[in-house]
């Protein structure tokens, strides 16, 4: 999804940004970068890619060639960031989380203005420097932000430095999160509030959708208000999110217990244990149990020193191999039991297939999977989430086709009220080889959540959502 740390400071503030940064590393696998400014030097940038190794790693031997009173960083999922812009407005850098529907559109539109790219993304343009190009267009960076929030198709947050001032610009619907934090003599924008902590800030305020702050040392001001409209992703509290996280003011953690609890109310299954797949299925596991009064157990161990995350690699055979290296299944808990498995979510189901194999290995005597939110049927339009995945990868999808021969009644298979549903769910629990299988209703996940259901994307469920 990519996530992003900025700070303004009246101190140096390489190491908030550094270690700020690092807090935001769940959030992308494919480059990272920072940059910085000084009176001295003016601008100044690193990036680096970290798809074999880990952001500190990579940024450590930098850190002695910056200063600067304010800067920003960047996890990238996607392009190479921040980037370096110097136009009628000035020289500044910007990095973003955004998802570009329509940049081919745009590429199109600058390019028959006879204007051009220098930043390149897997062959393309880099859909950063298309939202500075939309940005430049307009007389001052007000205007130009609400240029990009017109013309973009799809999702956009920034961050832009200046040499004086960082300002942040949420997702006109507000579908990626910005919090703003304070502390003494410096202020930070983050995609986290977890980076928060440990770098001595507090939560200051959420910055709402739409809206665009302007921070110095010296204070804030919001230079465009909030809109009233929302669709923050539903996902960032069921897996994105990291578990300290505060969105809306509302706990990942507290709202994985939630989940795990709907989950445990509506079943009946009886077992030894329950066990969440690392990392975000632990929460939902923690709730679940704490509902039905059964043990928490650790049926499986993550391997964290050199295995990384599993979609790391952009090879999908790499993908699967990591992801089932990474999880060691504890044969001494798992022999001869019954044991209810949660997790955050179903993708193609992969890794999942995967660990039910391996906990029959080790004797498992009943392998049933509790799923936190309902069966993904649609592909997400709005972030990068299941980007690179067709709508047929989707176990869902799978299922459909395979009890009808193709891909129709998607709306009826999406409806847990209906007959249609349940038999795709029967089909998806039989291909992963599971005794049992039951995805959280869309309705628990609200109400877990906290949120009215028109102020949350729920898209990849129901199909439902806009630009």
């Amino acid at each position: 999804m990519s996530g992003f740390f900025g700070s303004i400071s009246k101190h140096d503030t390489v190491l908030d940004i550094f270690y700020g940064t690092d807090y935001n590393s769940h959030l992308g696998t494919k480059r990272a970068g920072m940059a910085f400014y000084n009176n001295k030097n003016g601008f100044q940038r690193s990036i680096h890619s970290l798809e074999n190794s880990y952001f500190r790693s990579k940024f450590e031997d930098d850190l002695n060639d910056f200063s600067g009173n304010l800067g920003i960083g960047v996890i990238s999922d996607t392009d190479p960031q921040p980037i370096l812009f110097n136009s009628h407005l000035g020289r500044f850098a910007i990095a973003s989380v955004s998802r570009i529907i329509n940049i081919g559109e745009l590429e199109k539109y600058f390019l028959e203005q006879k204007r051009h790219f220098t930043e390149n993304f897997e062959g393309n343009v880099n859909p950063t420097e298309v939202v500075a190009n939309l940005i430049c267009e307009e007389e001052d960076f007000l205007s130009g932000i609400e240029n990009v929030f017109e013309k973009v198709q799809g999702s956009c947050s920034m961050l832009i430095l200046t040499p004086d001032r960082i300002i942040a610009a949420r997702d006109k619907l507000g579908r990626t999160p910005i919090i703003l934090g304070k502390k003494d003599g410096a202020f930070a924008f983050a995609s986290e509030t977890s980076s928060f902590p440990n770098t001595g800030f507090e939560i200051e305020h959420y910055v709402g959708p739409g809206e665009i702050i302007e921070a110095t040392a010296d204070g804030y001001k919001t230079i465009r208000p909030a809109g009233e409209k929302m669709q923050i992703c539903a996902f960032l509290w069921v897996y994105y999110g990291y578990p300290p996280s505060y969105y809306e003011g509302i706990n990942v953690d507290e709202c994985r217990y939630r989940c795990g609890a709907a989950l445990a109310k509506k079943d009946s299954v009886e077992v030894d244990f329950v066990c969440g797949i690392p990392d975000s299925g632990i929460g939902h596991a923690v709730g679940y149990g704490n509902e039905k009064g059964i043990p928490y157990k650790r049926a499986y161990a993550k391997y964290t020193p050199t295995w990384p995350r599993s979609f790391m690699p952009q090879n999908q055979e790499m993908r699967n191999l990591v992801a089932k290296m990474k999880l060691i299944p504890n044969k001494a808990l798992i022999n001869g039991k019954k044991m209810v498995f949660c997790d955050d979510s179903i993708v193609r189901g992969t890794q999942l297939r995967d660990n039910t194999v391996d906990l029959r290995d080790a004797g498992a005597e009943e392998v049933h999977m509790r799923i936190a939110c309902p069966p993904l049927t649609f592909s997400c339009d709005y972030l990068n989430f299941s980007q690179s995945r067709s709508t047929i990868e989707l176990a869902s999808r799978t299922a459909i086709n395979q009890l009808e021969g193709e891909e129709k009644c998607i709306e009826e298979y999406a409806n847990p009220a209906t007959d249609r549903y349940k038999a795709m769910v029967k089909q998806i629990a039989k291909n992963l080889g599971l005794d049992s299988l039951i995805f959280q209703d869309l309705g628990d996940l609200i109400d877990a959540i906290g949120l009215p259901k028109e102020k949350l994307c729920t898209h990849c469920w129901d199909g439902s959502s806009y630009f």
